[in-house]
Protein backbone atom coordinates (compact mmCIF):
# COMPACT_ATOMS: atom_id res chain seq x y z
CA UNK A 1 0.00 0.00 0.00
CA UNK A 2 2.84 2.64 0.47
CA UNK A 3 4.53 2.18 -2.59
CA UNK A 4 1.14 2.62 -3.89
CA UNK A 5 0.65 5.72 -2.02
CA UNK A 6 4.88 7.20 -2.84
CA UNK A 7 4.03 6.36 -6.51
CA UNK A 8 0.77 8.36 -6.49
CA UNK A 9 2.57 11.29 -4.40
CA UNK A 10 5.85 11.35 -6.84
CA UNK A 11 3.45 11.47 -9.79
CA UNK A 12 1.50 14.71 -7.96
CA UNK A 13 4.92 16.34 -6.75
CA UNK A 14 6.30 15.72 -10.79
CA UNK A 15 2.90 17.23 -12.36
CA UNK A 16 1.44 19.79 -9.73
CA UNK A 17 5.44 21.01 -9.42
CA UNK A 18 5.72 21.71 -12.87
CA UNK A 19 2.15 23.90 -13.33
CA UNK A 20 3.06 25.78 -10.14
CA UNK A 21 6.56 26.72 -11.57
CA UNK A 22 5.19 27.06 -15.14
CA UNK A 23 2.79 29.60 -13.54
CA UNK A 24 4.91 30.81 -11.49
CA UNK A 25 7.12 32.29 -14.39
CA UNK A 26 4.48 33.01 -16.65
CA UNK A 27 2.92 35.27 -14.51
CA UNK A 28 6.56 36.83 -13.63
CA UNK A 29 6.49 37.32 -17.32
CA UNK A 30 3.16 39.58 -17.78
CA UNK A 31 4.16 41.51 -14.68
CA UNK A 32 7.96 42.39 -16.76
CA UNK A 33 6.74 42.98 -20.11
CA UNK A 34 2.84 44.49 -19.20
CA UNK A 35 1.55 47.60 -17.56
CA UNK A 36 -1.59 47.25 -15.77
CA UNK A 37 -4.02 48.88 -13.66
CA UNK A 38 -3.25 49.23 -9.83
CA UNK A 39 -5.97 46.37 -8.93
CA UNK A 40 -4.81 43.94 -11.67
CA UNK A 41 -1.25 44.38 -11.22
CA UNK A 42 -1.61 44.07 -7.28
CA UNK A 43 -3.84 40.73 -8.31
CA UNK A 44 -1.06 39.41 -10.25
CA UNK A 45 1.60 39.72 -7.84
CA UNK A 46 -0.78 37.86 -5.34
CA UNK A 47 -1.70 35.17 -7.35
CA UNK A 48 2.46 34.41 -8.20
CA UNK A 49 2.90 34.31 -4.22
CA UNK A 50 -0.03 32.02 -3.53
CA UNK A 51 0.35 29.52 -6.28
CA UNK A 52 2.90 27.09 -4.18
CA UNK A 53 -0.48 26.43 -2.63
CA UNK A 54 -1.72 24.52 -5.52
CA UNK A 55 1.06 21.86 -4.98
CA UNK A 56 0.56 22.04 -0.80
CA UNK A 57 -3.20 21.38 -0.85
CA UNK A 58 -3.28 18.66 -3.61
CA UNK A 59 -0.68 16.87 -1.73
CA UNK A 60 -2.94 17.47 1.51
CA UNK A 61 -5.62 16.02 -0.32
CA UNK A 62 -3.68 13.18 -1.11
CA UNK A 63 -2.54 12.43 2.35
CA UNK A 64 -6.18 12.82 3.91
CA UNK A 65 -7.76 10.55 1.69
CA UNK A 66 -4.49 8.14 2.88
CA UNK A 67 -5.40 8.64 6.38
CA UNK A 68 -9.11 7.91 5.64
CA UNK A 69 -8.11 4.66 3.80
CA UNK A 70 -6.40 3.55 7.35
CA UNK A 71 -10.17 4.42 9.17
CA UNK A 72 -8.36 8.18 10.67
CA UNK A 73 -11.10 10.74 10.10
CA UNK A 74 -10.98 13.11 13.22
CA UNK A 75 -7.06 14.37 12.82
CA UNK A 76 -7.54 14.75 8.82
CA UNK A 77 -11.08 16.59 9.58
CA UNK A 78 -8.65 19.35 11.67
CA UNK A 79 -6.34 19.98 8.60
CA UNK A 80 -9.26 22.44 7.45
CA UNK A 81 -9.14 23.60 11.29
CA UNK A 82 -5.76 24.72 11.19
CA UNK A 83 -5.37 26.16 7.93
CA UNK A 84 -8.00 28.96 8.92
CA UNK A 85 -6.38 29.29 11.98
CA UNK A 86 -2.80 30.15 10.14
CA UNK A 87 -4.69 32.25 8.18
CA UNK A 88 -6.82 34.36 10.82
CA UNK A 89 -3.46 34.54 12.46
CA UNK A 90 -1.39 35.77 9.29
CA UNK A 91 -4.06 38.79 9.37
CA UNK A 92 -4.06 39.92 12.75
CA UNK A 93 -0.19 39.62 13.70
CA UNK A 94 1.52 39.23 10.19
CA UNK A 95 -0.60 41.98 8.58
CA UNK A 96 0.56 44.99 10.54
CA UNK A 97 3.80 44.33 10.17
CA UNK A 98 3.87 44.20 6.46
CA UNK A 99 3.23 48.21 6.19
CA UNK A 100 0.85 51.07 6.41
CA UNK A 101 -1.59 50.41 3.31
CA UNK A 102 -4.18 47.85 2.01
CA UNK A 103 -2.18 46.45 -1.20
CA UNK A 104 1.41 45.61 1.68
CA UNK A 105 -1.11 44.34 3.90
CA UNK A 106 -2.65 41.90 1.96
CA UNK A 107 0.31 40.30 0.94
CA UNK A 108 0.38 38.97 4.64
CA UNK A 109 -2.85 37.20 3.57
CA UNK A 110 -1.35 35.55 0.34
CA UNK A 111 1.92 34.66 2.83
CA UNK A 112 -0.16 33.15 5.29
CA UNK A 113 -2.37 31.25 2.45
CA UNK A 114 0.98 29.06 1.54
CA UNK A 115 2.10 28.18 5.09
CA UNK A 116 -1.39 27.37 5.96
CA UNK A 117 -1.13 25.22 3.27
CA UNK A 118 2.06 23.51 4.57
CA UNK A 119 0.86 23.32 8.29
CA UNK A 120 -2.21 21.20 6.30
CA UNK A 121 0.31 19.19 4.98
CA UNK A 122 2.51 18.81 7.91
CA UNK A 123 -0.18 18.29 10.22
CA UNK A 124 -1.45 14.83 8.56
CA UNK A 125 2.27 13.03 8.84
CA UNK A 126 2.43 12.26 12.32
CA UNK A 127 -0.53 10.02 12.31
CA UNK A 128 0.74 8.75 8.97
CA UNK A 129 4.12 8.23 10.49
CA UNK A 130 2.44 6.42 13.26
CA UNK A 131 0.78 3.66 10.74
CA UNK A 132 4.48 2.56 9.39
CA UNK A 133 3.95 5.59 6.62
CA UNK A 134 7.37 6.53 4.97
CA UNK A 135 8.13 8.31 1.59
CA UNK A 136 10.86 7.60 -0.81
CA UNK A 137 10.42 9.07 -4.39
CA UNK A 138 9.21 6.19 -7.11
CA UNK A 139 9.56 7.38 -10.50
CA UNK A 140 5.86 7.42 -11.59
CA UNK A 141 6.24 7.53 -15.58
CA UNK A 142 6.04 4.40 -16.46
CA UNK A 143 3.85 3.05 -13.43
CA UNK A 144 1.08 0.76 -14.30
CA UNK A 145 -0.83 2.43 -10.70
CA UNK A 146 -0.11 6.19 -11.95
CA UNK A 147 -1.77 5.03 -15.53
CA UNK A 148 -4.61 3.65 -13.84
CA UNK A 149 -4.93 6.93 -11.12
CA UNK A 150 -5.52 8.84 -13.98
CA UNK A 151 -7.76 6.89 -15.84
CA UNK A 152 -10.06 6.55 -12.88
CA UNK A 153 -9.16 10.67 -12.18
CA UNK A 154 -10.14 12.09 -15.70
CA UNK A 155 -13.81 11.44 -15.61
CA UNK A 156 -13.68 13.57 -12.10
CA UNK A 157 -11.52 16.49 -13.21
CA UNK A 158 -13.80 16.48 -16.12
CA UNK A 159 -16.64 17.36 -13.81
CA UNK A 160 -14.46 19.97 -11.49
CA UNK A 161 -13.95 21.65 -15.13
CA UNK A 162 -17.35 21.90 -15.70
CA UNK A 163 -18.54 23.29 -12.65
CA UNK A 164 -15.47 25.75 -12.16
CA UNK A 165 -16.71 26.68 -15.92
CA UNK A 166 -20.38 26.75 -14.64
CA UNK A 167 -19.24 29.16 -11.82
CA UNK A 168 -17.17 31.22 -14.07
CA UNK A 169 -20.31 32.14 -16.22
CA UNK A 170 -23.03 32.48 -13.82
CA UNK A 171 -20.45 34.86 -12.07
CA UNK A 172 -19.49 36.61 -15.05
CA UNK A 173 -22.88 36.78 -15.96
CA UNK A 174 -24.49 37.93 -12.65
CA UNK A 175 -21.80 40.24 -12.25
CA UNK A 176 -22.72 42.08 -15.56
CA UNK A 177 -26.31 42.34 -14.34
CA UNK A 178 -25.41 43.83 -11.27
CA UNK A 179 -22.04 44.49 -9.36
CA UNK A 180 -23.34 43.26 -5.78
CA UNK A 181 -24.75 39.56 -7.26
CA UNK A 182 -21.93 37.77 -6.42
CA UNK A 183 -20.78 39.07 -3.42
CA UNK A 184 -24.42 38.87 -1.80
CA UNK A 185 -24.77 35.54 -2.93
CA UNK A 186 -21.38 34.42 -1.99
CA UNK A 187 -22.35 34.85 1.82
CA UNK A 188 -25.46 33.09 1.63
CA UNK A 189 -23.31 30.13 0.14
CA UNK A 190 -20.65 30.45 3.20
CA UNK A 191 -23.20 29.88 5.77
CA UNK A 192 -24.88 27.19 3.71
CA UNK A 193 -21.67 25.55 3.61
CA UNK A 194 -21.41 25.16 7.45
CA UNK A 195 -24.31 22.65 7.82
CA UNK A 196 -23.12 20.87 4.06
CA UNK A 197 -19.62 20.39 6.05
CA UNK A 198 -20.61 19.28 9.03
CA UNK A 199 -22.68 17.07 8.25
CA UNK A 200 -22.93 16.09 4.06
CA UNK A 201 -19.04 15.85 3.48
CA UNK A 202 -18.18 14.45 6.57
CA UNK A 203 -20.37 11.59 6.18
CA UNK A 204 -19.43 11.40 2.71
CA UNK A 205 -16.14 11.20 3.45
CA UNK A 206 -16.80 8.35 6.04
CA UNK A 207 -18.85 6.46 3.88
CA UNK A 208 -16.21 6.09 0.77
CA UNK A 209 -13.80 3.53 2.24
CA UNK A 210 -16.52 1.97 4.30
CA UNK A 211 -18.74 1.33 0.69
CA UNK A 212 -15.40 0.53 -1.08
CA UNK A 213 -14.59 -2.46 1.33
CA UNK A 214 -18.25 -3.78 0.98
CA UNK A 215 -18.28 -3.82 -2.74
CA UNK A 216 -14.96 -5.38 -2.42
CA UNK A 217 -16.03 -8.44 -0.36
CA UNK A 218 -19.31 -8.29 -2.50
CA UNK A 219 -21.37 -7.84 0.01
CA UNK A 220 -24.15 -5.73 -1.86
CA UNK A 221 -26.81 -6.50 0.98
CA UNK A 222 -24.69 -4.36 3.25
CA UNK A 223 -23.47 -2.23 1.28
CA UNK A 224 -26.88 -1.06 0.62
CA UNK A 225 -28.08 -1.07 4.22
CA UNK A 226 -25.27 1.10 5.14
CA UNK A 227 -25.74 3.74 1.69
CA UNK A 228 -29.48 4.00 3.50
CA UNK A 229 -28.43 4.40 6.86
CA UNK A 230 -26.46 7.39 5.80
CA UNK A 231 -28.72 9.09 3.65
CA UNK A 232 -30.56 8.61 7.35
CA UNK A 233 -28.65 10.28 9.79
CA UNK A 234 -28.12 12.98 6.56
CA UNK A 235 -31.86 13.78 6.93
CA UNK A 236 -31.63 13.73 10.34
CA UNK A 237 -29.08 16.38 10.41
CA UNK A 238 -29.64 18.65 7.66
CA UNK A 239 -33.40 19.01 7.56
CA UNK A 240 -33.72 20.67 10.63
CA UNK A 241 -30.16 23.15 10.23
CA UNK A 242 -32.83 23.68 6.23
CA UNK A 243 -35.79 24.81 8.55
CA UNK A 244 -33.40 27.16 10.81
CA UNK A 245 -32.01 28.26 7.94
CA UNK A 246 -35.12 29.49 6.20
CA UNK A 247 -36.67 30.18 9.24
CA UNK A 248 -34.31 32.56 10.85
CA UNK A 249 -32.40 33.59 7.67
CA UNK A 250 -32.59 37.38 8.28
CA UNK A 251 -31.57 37.21 11.76
CA UNK A 252 -28.36 34.76 10.88
CA UNK A 253 -27.06 36.91 8.86
CA UNK A 254 -27.66 39.82 10.62
CA UNK A 255 -25.46 38.23 13.69
CA UNK A 256 -22.79 36.98 11.43
CA UNK A 257 -22.08 39.93 8.83
CA UNK A 258 -24.07 42.98 9.74
CA UNK A 259 -21.30 45.35 10.94
CA UNK A 260 -19.70 48.54 9.15
CA UNK A 261 -20.07 48.30 5.71
CA UNK A 262 -22.33 45.64 5.81
CA UNK A 263 -26.01 47.38 6.43
CA UNK A 264 -29.47 46.09 6.85
CA UNK A 265 -30.19 45.77 3.15
CA UNK A 266 -27.38 43.88 2.38
CA UNK A 267 -28.74 41.56 5.14
CA UNK A 268 -32.07 41.44 3.31
CA UNK A 269 -30.83 40.06 0.43
CA UNK A 270 -28.53 37.91 1.69
CA UNK A 271 -30.82 36.46 3.80
CA UNK A 272 -33.48 35.82 0.98
CA UNK A 273 -30.45 33.73 -1.26
CA UNK A 274 -29.84 31.78 2.01
CA UNK A 275 -33.94 31.23 2.70
CA UNK A 276 -33.84 29.69 -1.25
CA UNK A 277 -30.80 27.85 -1.04
CA UNK A 278 -32.56 26.14 2.35
CA UNK A 279 -34.73 23.90 0.87
CA UNK A 280 -31.67 22.35 -1.22
CA UNK A 281 -29.52 21.72 2.05
CA UNK A 282 -30.56 18.05 2.08
CA UNK A 283 -30.41 17.38 -1.65
CA UNK A 284 -26.75 19.14 -1.87
CA UNK A 285 -25.81 16.74 1.21
CA UNK A 286 -27.41 14.21 -1.10
CA UNK A 287 -25.48 14.32 -3.94
CA UNK A 288 -22.16 13.61 -2.21
CA UNK A 289 -22.85 10.49 -0.60
CA UNK A 290 -24.79 9.17 -3.79
CA UNK A 291 -21.81 9.86 -5.89
CA UNK A 292 -19.80 8.72 -3.51
CA UNK A 293 -21.59 5.47 -3.73
CA UNK A 294 -21.07 5.46 -7.47
CA UNK A 295 -17.03 5.61 -6.80
CA UNK A 296 -17.10 2.94 -4.27
CA UNK A 297 -18.65 0.67 -7.16
CA UNK A 298 -15.66 1.95 -9.55
CA UNK A 299 -17.88 4.20 -11.70
CA UNK A 300 -16.59 7.46 -11.95
CA UNK A 301 -18.84 8.01 -15.68
CA UNK A 302 -21.83 8.38 -14.55
CA UNK A 303 -21.95 10.87 -11.92
CA UNK A 304 -19.66 13.16 -14.27
CA UNK A 305 -21.99 12.92 -16.82
CA UNK A 306 -25.01 13.85 -14.68
CA UNK A 307 -23.16 16.88 -13.01
CA UNK A 308 -22.04 18.20 -16.42
CA UNK A 309 -25.78 17.80 -16.88
CA UNK A 310 -27.20 19.71 -14.45
CA UNK A 311 -24.65 22.05 -14.32
CA UNK A 312 -25.73 22.75 -18.11
CA UNK A 313 -29.48 23.37 -16.47
CA UNK A 314 -28.17 25.52 -13.74
CA UNK A 315 -26.51 27.94 -16.00
CA UNK A 316 -30.17 27.76 -18.39
CA UNK A 317 -31.66 28.50 -14.69
CA UNK A 318 -29.30 31.27 -13.43
CA UNK A 319 -29.48 33.33 -16.79
CA UNK A 320 -33.45 33.12 -16.45
CA UNK A 321 -33.76 34.27 -13.19
CA UNK A 322 -30.78 36.17 -12.09
CA UNK A 323 -31.83 38.92 -14.15
CA UNK A 324 -35.07 39.66 -12.22
CA UNK A 325 -34.81 37.89 -8.93
CA UNK A 326 -30.89 38.72 -8.82
CA UNK A 327 -28.93 36.54 -5.53
CA UNK A 328 -32.12 34.56 -5.26
CA UNK A 329 -32.48 33.93 -8.51
CA UNK A 330 -28.95 32.29 -8.38
CA UNK A 331 -30.00 30.45 -5.41
CA UNK A 332 -33.09 28.99 -6.86
CA UNK A 333 -30.70 28.04 -10.08
CA UNK A 334 -28.94 25.69 -7.50
CA UNK A 335 -31.44 24.27 -5.32
CA UNK A 336 -33.59 22.93 -9.17
CA UNK A 337 -30.45 22.03 -10.55
CA UNK A 338 -29.70 19.81 -7.37
CA UNK A 339 -32.92 18.23 -7.39
CA UNK A 340 -32.48 17.05 -10.93
CA UNK A 341 -29.11 16.22 -9.78
CA UNK A 342 -30.45 13.84 -7.14
CA UNK A 343 -32.98 12.30 -9.05
CA UNK A 344 -31.14 11.34 -12.18
CA UNK A 345 -28.13 10.20 -9.84
CA UNK A 346 -30.72 7.71 -7.24
CA UNK A 347 -32.24 6.58 -10.87
CA UNK A 348 -28.96 5.43 -12.36
CA UNK A 349 -28.10 3.96 -8.77
CA UNK A 350 -31.29 2.18 -8.72
CA UNK A 351 -30.21 0.98 -12.24
CA UNK A 352 -26.47 -0.13 -11.82
CA UNK A 353 -27.76 -2.02 -8.34
CA UNK A 354 -30.77 -3.68 -8.99
CA UNK A 355 -32.38 -2.27 -5.86
CA UNK A 356 -31.53 0.05 -3.58
CA UNK A 357 -33.40 -0.86 -0.25
CA UNK A 358 -33.92 2.69 1.10
CA UNK A 359 -37.52 1.89 2.72
CA UNK A 360 -35.76 2.73 6.13
CA UNK A 361 -34.71 5.72 5.06
CA UNK A 362 -38.02 7.17 3.11
CA UNK A 363 -39.85 6.06 6.45
CA UNK A 364 -37.50 8.30 8.17
CA UNK A 365 -38.67 11.19 5.91
CA UNK A 366 -41.79 10.60 6.34
CA UNK A 367 -41.65 11.65 9.99
CA UNK A 368 -38.62 13.94 9.48
CA UNK A 369 -40.10 16.62 6.90
CA UNK A 370 -43.01 17.07 8.54
CA UNK A 371 -41.31 17.20 12.04
CA UNK A 372 -38.81 19.97 10.20
CA UNK A 373 -41.82 22.19 9.13
CA UNK A 374 -42.85 22.39 12.73
CA UNK A 375 -39.93 23.39 14.15
CA UNK A 376 -39.16 26.08 11.53
CA UNK A 377 -42.62 27.16 12.28
CA UNK A 378 -41.98 27.13 16.10
CA UNK A 379 -38.46 29.48 15.47
CA UNK A 380 -40.31 31.94 13.07
CA UNK A 381 -42.61 32.44 16.09
CA UNK A 382 -40.38 32.62 18.73
CA UNK A 383 -38.16 34.69 16.77
CA UNK A 384 -40.98 37.43 16.04
CA UNK A 385 -41.97 37.60 19.85
CA UNK A 386 -37.99 37.87 20.93
CA UNK A 387 -37.59 40.58 18.22
CA UNK A 388 -40.76 42.45 19.26
CA UNK A 389 -39.77 41.86 23.45
CA UNK A 390 -35.98 42.97 22.85
CA UNK A 391 -35.15 44.10 19.10
CA UNK A 392 -31.62 43.84 17.84
CA UNK A 393 -30.07 46.52 18.10
CA UNK A 394 -26.87 44.71 19.73
CA UNK A 395 -25.01 42.01 20.30
CA UNK A 396 -26.84 39.98 22.93
CA UNK A 397 -30.91 40.23 21.65
CA UNK A 398 -28.63 39.01 18.21
CA UNK A 399 -27.17 36.16 19.63
CA UNK A 400 -30.86 35.24 21.38
CA UNK A 401 -33.04 36.15 18.18
CA UNK A 402 -31.12 33.27 16.61
CA UNK A 403 -30.27 30.76 19.70
CA UNK A 404 -32.99 31.01 21.75
CA UNK A 405 -35.81 30.01 18.72
CA UNK A 406 -32.70 27.51 17.12
CA UNK A 407 -33.46 25.91 20.63
CA UNK A 408 -37.06 25.65 20.82
CA UNK A 409 -37.02 24.25 16.99
CA UNK A 410 -34.23 21.58 18.06
CA UNK A 411 -36.34 20.26 20.97
CA UNK A 412 -39.34 20.58 18.45
CA UNK A 413 -37.61 18.62 15.80
CA UNK A 414 -36.00 16.13 18.52
CA UNK A 415 -39.30 14.79 20.31
CA UNK A 416 -41.00 14.36 16.64
CA UNK A 417 -38.13 12.22 15.85
CA UNK A 418 -38.23 10.53 19.20
CA UNK A 419 -42.30 9.89 18.95
CA UNK A 420 -42.06 8.67 15.14
CA UNK A 421 -39.25 6.13 16.61
CA UNK A 422 -36.67 7.36 13.86
CA UNK A 423 -33.65 4.92 13.66
CA UNK A 424 -31.30 8.01 13.79
CA UNK A 425 -33.00 9.81 16.85
CA UNK A 426 -32.98 6.37 18.97
CA UNK A 427 -29.55 5.63 18.15
CA UNK A 428 -28.18 9.28 19.18
CA UNK A 429 -30.25 8.45 22.43
CA UNK A 430 -28.63 4.98 23.06
CA UNK A 431 -25.13 6.24 22.24
CA UNK A 432 -25.52 9.20 24.96
CA UNK A 433 -26.81 6.62 27.42
CA UNK A 434 -24.06 4.55 26.73
CA UNK A 435 -21.51 7.53 27.15
CA UNK A 436 -23.19 8.63 29.88
CA UNK A 437 -22.97 5.25 32.32
CA UNK A 438 -19.47 4.26 31.02
CA UNK A 439 -18.96 8.33 32.73
CA UNK A 440 -20.26 7.55 35.70
CA UNK A 441 -18.11 3.96 36.10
Amino acid sequence: MWRTANVVISGLLAAAGAITLLSIVVISVLLWVGSYREETELMLRLLRLMFPYMLLVCLAAVLIGMANARGHFFIPALGAAILNVVMIASVLFLAPRMGATLPEQIRALAIGVVLAGMAQVLFQLPSLSREGYRYEWVSPWRDPVVHEVVRKMVPGSIGVAAFQINVLFTQFFSFWVEGTIVSTFNYSVRLMELPQGMFGISLATYLLPTLAGLVAEKNYGQFRQTLSQGLSYLAFANLIAAAISLSLAQPIVRLVFERGEFGPEATVRVALALACLAPGLLLFSMNNIIARAFYALDDIRTPMKISILCLGLNLVFAFWLVQRYREAGLAVANTLSATLNTGLLTYALRRKIARLDWADFLRSLQVLIPAAAAAGVAAFFIHAAWDRRFGHQSLLPQLGAVFVPSAAAALVYWAAACWGKVPAASDIVAALRRRLGSARR
